[in-house]
């Protein structure tokens, strides 16, 4: 487990349209430091809720940091992972969605964890509340004071995304219809993105492609082969008749 993974990182709202401000301004061309500029101006006085106000230096530096790190400059072990994702911002908005989903779940893990946990609920029952949510996540990351309050930005942020319904009750959510998935290449970089969130950097095909936290979306079945043969940094195993697992190929020297 490296920092990615004890990190809960996410202390605030992120807006689909920030994502889509940070991705389009590296298509752009922008360096790193233009590109954190831009963001700084952009963010100025665009709130988590929508709001348009004034907003404060800490909050926006947060933000942008975030924004930074999933697209800009990410950790080096998911920039290949990013450069894979940028063509499929021009492709509609299941794609964008899918990679936007994919490199923020990617970088920061915690989002990958709230999802997982908001979509196995979800399984369950058609409303999902913010309690019971916060209540599994504990069970993960233990009685940390941050827990809570940063699942929640980031739940409010699945609402803000369009991939979960306010409901008349405060705190409590419907899930919508998900978003088929046709392209397997697309679908492939997801599950890598997955594996990336994942503490182990391994998970059965099977799971991977049925994780609650895709609950956005509809994943076709495929193979552990097509994956393979476009995913460099996957390996399969196979085990038992039908079962395949995948992993993350380890870098020379790493254990």
């Amino acid at each position: 487990m490296d920092k990615r993974h004890e990190a809960i990182g996410i202390k605030q709202a992120i807006r689909y349209e920030w994502m889509q401000k940070a991705a389009y301004l590296l298509l752009a061309g922008l360096d790193a430091k233009a590109i954190r500029q831009e963001l700084h101006d952009y963010l100025s006085d665009r709130m988590g809720s929508g709001v348009r106000a004034e907003r404060s230096t800490e909050a926006r530096s947060f933000a942008v940091t975030i924004l930074m790190n999933i697209w800009v400059t990410p950790d080096p072990v998911l920039e290949t992972l990013r450069n894979d994702a940028l063509p499929y911002l021009a492709q509609g908005r299941s794609a964008e969605l899918a990679v936007h989903w994919s490199m923020i779940g990617a970088a920061y893990p915690f989002w990958f964890n709230v999802a997982r946990q908001t979509g196995r609920l979800l399984a369950l029952q058609d409303q999902v509340t913010m309690k019971q949510v916060s209540r599994r996540l504990i069970e993960v990351y233990g009685e940390r004071q941050t827990v809570s309050r940063n699942a929640q930005f980031v739940v409010r942020s699945f609402a803000f995304w369009g991939v979960l319904k306010d409901t008349a009750q405060q705190g409590c959510y419907q899930k919508i219809v998900s978003a088929p998935i046709s392209d397997l290449n697309l679908v492939s970089l997801m599950l890598e993105a997955a594996l990336h969130a994942i503490p182990e950097g391994k998970g059965t095909l099977d799971l991977l492609l049925n994780n609650p936290a895709f609950f956005p979306f509809q994943l076709p079945l495929m193979t552990g082969d097509f994956i393979g043969q476009r995913r460099e940094h996957i390996e399969i195993i196979r085990y038992g008749l039908d079962d395949e697992l995948l992993m993350l190929k380890k870098k020379q020297g790493e254990r």
